[in-house]
């Protein structure tokens, strides 16, 4: 699935995300390896403020939070192991971007050129 983001004016488009089922929400990253670790599509029925978290995820990544509309309202990076990471608003979808190869120039635009890898 192609997923276009609203962002600083202009649509950023994210290739091979997978938009997750109920059951899958819980598992996200988790136990994946980072180079064959897919772009997550969480998706909910309301606006919510819910925390995720980053145990058993052995790699940083991209977590964007986003409304309605795919404007993004929150990114941040998220390393290995972090208990709790809440947004500032209220989102309705919530995409994980992997810090590997495939998904490096769109880390790039959204983050700069801040370092993502360890």
């Amino acid at each position: 699935m192609l997923v276009g983001l609203k962002y600083k004016g202009r649509t950023i488009k994210i290739p091979d995300v997978k938009k997750l089922s109920k059951f899958s929400k819980f598992i996200g990253l988790m136990f994946s390896r980072r180079e064959n670790a897919r772009a997550l599509l969480f998706e909910f029925n309301r606006e919510t403020k819910t925390s995720i978290h980053s145990l058993f995820v052995f790699f940083p990544f991209i977590a964007v939070w986003l409304d309605d509309k795919n404007k993004i309202i929150e990114i941040r990076k998220i390393s290995s192991w972090k208990f709790s990471v809440k947004p500032e608003k209220n989102f309705k979808k919530l995409i994980e971007i992997p810090a590997n190869k495939k998904y490096s120039k769109i880390i790039k635009l959204l983050v700069g050129k801040r370092k993502i890898y360890k």
